[in-house]
């Protein structure tokens, strides 16, 4: 496609392989692009009726056991670029992972970024979600993005073209972040000790030795999910493979030989639990893709 190679371009591709949970159903086509530029090139000469999907490391996504249609492209890799433009003011494309941008702010001494080594993906999905951890969110701190829209056509926009929440993002429809810029501020630089205590700290709390996707709820206002899931007496609680976990109970885990299926209807019941016990109902963070097994029903 263009002088960076050819593309890499599977067909059938397990999802199971790119993805934290280590579960899901084939992408029809899985296209990981070897440059910014290769990537524009296939999306201009992609068909308009083919669904496209984006992925980065696969953490805060679920996908079904049936796999996905259409097209899924994988920024992991690519659109990797990280510079110190001075000022604090910090580039960073949409497959940098976010523990790269903390440590990295950390070497620049620009900050506070360090919250960023709480995320467990990349800039893109943390743009996409307003991800955040340790009281830190990343929308407090973009100074501008730049997305690309399905016609392969490349646009800069400003915060003011979104609507910000807690883990909601809403702008423009039809487009997808390829990077950002972020406006830290040099008179309050991030350490690399405390990214290192940000990642001990999520070590000793957070069940990272068992495939996950990180926190599968948000917190509602005024209390934290975990909180709610283990008083309702859910720790521990398993459908087939996939299990709430002992060490932190907004985590489900992946045994060792879960179902997409099983994580889906375990989310579900702790739902349910938690709506029958506190009356209030769990809204996931973890976005759902792609179609059920045969025979499973869609939730």
């Amino acid at each position: 496609m263009t002088a960076g190679g050819q593309a890499r371009i599977s067909y059938a591709e397990p999802m199971a392989r790119h993805t934290s949970w280590r579960v899901g159903g084939p992408a029809d086509v899985y296209f990981r692009p070897r440059s910014r530029e290769e990537l524009v090139d296939f999306l201009r000469q992609l068909d308009p009726a083919t669904p496209v999907h984006w992925v980065g490391l696969g953490s805060n996504l679920l996908v079904r056991d049936g796999g996905i249609r259409g097209v899924v492209i994988a920024t992991a890799g690519c659109l990797a670029q990280l510079r110190h433009l001075g000022a604090g003011l910090v580039e960073a494309g949409a497959g940098v992972p976010c523990t790269v941008l903390a440590r990295q702010c950390a070497r620049w001494g620009v900050g506070p970024a360090d919250f960023f080594a709480g995320i467990p993906g990349t800039v893109g999905g943390a743009l996409t979600m307003n991800a955040g951890a340790f009281g830190g969110e990343t929308w407090q701190h973009v100074a501008g993005v730049e997305v690309v829209n399905r016609r392969g056509e490349l646009v800069r926009r400003g915060p003011d073209d979104y609507r910000v929440a807690y883990r909601q993002v809403q702008g423009p429809a039809g487009e997808w972040f390829l990077g950002a810029r972020f406006q830290f501020d040099p008179a309050r630089p991030t350490s690399l000790d405390a990214v290192r205590a940000l990642i001990q700290e999520r070590q000793a709390k957070q069940p990272l030795g068992m495939p996950s996707c990180g926190s599968v709820f948000r917190n509602p206002p005024g209390d934290f999910a975990g909180r709610l899931i283990e008083a309702a007496g859910l720790k521990g609680a398993r459908i087939g493979g996939a299990q709430v976990a002992d060490k932190h109970a907004n985590f489900i885990i992946n045994t060792g030989r879960a179902t997409a299926g099983d994580i889906e209807a375990l989310i579900r019941h702790v739902q349910a639990r938690v709506a029958a016990v506190h009356g209030i109902t769990l809204v996931p963070e973890v976005h759902v893709l792609g179609e059920p097994a045969d025979g499973e029903a869609r939730a």
